[in-house]
C-alpha cells in the first residue's frame, strides 16, 4: 500500500484540476498496477503511441476481464488487495479506457468511459441495475444495442446521431503512467 501512495497523490493532485461538470457523478472507482499482472490488452489502451484503442474492462469473479477494440481478450486474477478495495467499475461493472485521437487535452486525452449508454439508462430511469452496455467498435466508435445512438470513443465521447436533449457517454477522471504502469479511474467529489 505505501508503494501506492505517491501514485494516488500524484493523481489525486492531477485530477483535482480538471474542469468542474466534464466528469460524472456515476459511481466509479478503480485504480490497477499494470506493472504487477503485465496484461497486454489493457497495455494497449494504456499505450499513448496507440491512439484510438480502448479496452473495456469488467469483472466476473475474482477476475479482471479486458477486452479492447482490435478483437484482444484477456483475463486477469484479482491479488487479495485489489479484492479488499472495494472497487467500483461504472455504474454497472463496466468502463473504457483509452487514448482519444483527436482531443489530447486534458492528461494528454487519455480518458474513461461507463459503459453504459447514458440516454437508455435516462430514459428506463433504471440506475440501480442498468443493462444498456455499449460495443466498441475498432474505429473508435461505441454503439448501444439498444436505441442504435453511437458515440465518438476519439472526441471525448460525444454523441453522434442523437436528438435535442441526448447526451454523449459519461466520462470519468482518468490517469495512466504507461502501459505497463498504473491506471486509475473514478468520480469527483
Amino acid at each position: 500500500m505505501k508503494r501506492l501512495l505517491p501514485f494516488y497523490l500524484f493523481t489525486f493532485l492531477l485530477l483535482a484540476c480538471q474542469a468542474e461538470g466534464e466528469y460524472s457523478t456515476w459511481p466509479c472507482r478503480f485504480g490497477y498496477d499494470n506493472a504487477i499482472h503485465q496484461d497486454a490488452t489493457l497495455a494497449t489502451a494504456m499505450n499513448v503511441a496507440s491512439r484510438g484503442v480502448y479496452c473495456r474492462i469488467y469483472e466476473s469473479g475474482s477476475f479482471y476481464v479486458f477486452e479492447n477494440n482490435q478483437n484482444m481478450k484477456s483475463q486477469k486474477p484479482k491479488t487479495e488487495q485489489e479484492r479488499l478495495a472495494n472497487q467500483v467499475l461504472g455504474l454497472n461493472n463496466g468502463i473504457i479506457v483509452g487514448f482519444q485521437t483527436f482531443n489530447q487535452t486534458p492528461n494528454g486525452g487519455f480518458v474513461a468511459y461507463d459503459v453504459q449508454c447514458p440516454n437508455c439508462v435516462r430514459k428506463e430511469n433504471n440506475y440501480l441495475n442498468p443493462k444498456f452496455a455499449v460495443s466498441m467498435g475498432s474505429d473508435g466508435i461505441a454503439t448501444c444495442g439498444k436505441c442504435g445512438k453511437k458515440y465518438d470513443l476519439n472526441n471525448g465521447g460525444i454523441i453522434q446521431n442523437g436528438k435535442e436533449g441526448d447526451v454523449g457517454l459519461e466520462k470519468y477522471l482518468a490517469t495512466t503512467t504507461g502501459p505497463y504502469g498504473y491506471l486509475f479511474a473514478g468520480t469527483k467529489r
